[in-house]
């Protein structure tokens, strides 16, 4: 599978309540389960009226189906082909 960071512009989100992310998580749990195994998330950053989430997925496609079904808009995405961290340096 290929590594997806999705970019989302969701004004306010930065301040929706944990019960309000815990439904944003639920859509998305439920899109996934009704996608199969083609698309997984990882993990998503809230920032102030954004969030950054990445997903392993089969294709762009998948991504884009997970919106649709999950009704959590897209801004932008990117496939991320490689990963850097501190322990890059030691190889």
């Amino acid at each position: 599978m290929k590594r997806f960071m999705i970019e989302r512009n969701i004004p306010g989100i930065g301040d929706f309540s944990l019960t309000e992310l815990c439904g944003a998580a639920r859509a998305s749990n439920q899109a996934l389960a009704s996608i199969g195994p083609s698309i997984q998330w990882q993990h998503s950053y809230v920032a102030a009226n954004k969030t950054f989430c990445i997903y392993l997925a089969e294709s762009e496609g998948d991504i884009r189906r997970h919106a649709e079904l999950s009704g959590i808009p897209i801004t932008s995405i990117t496939e991320v082909p490689q990963i850097i961290d501190p322990l890059t340096a030691n190889n």
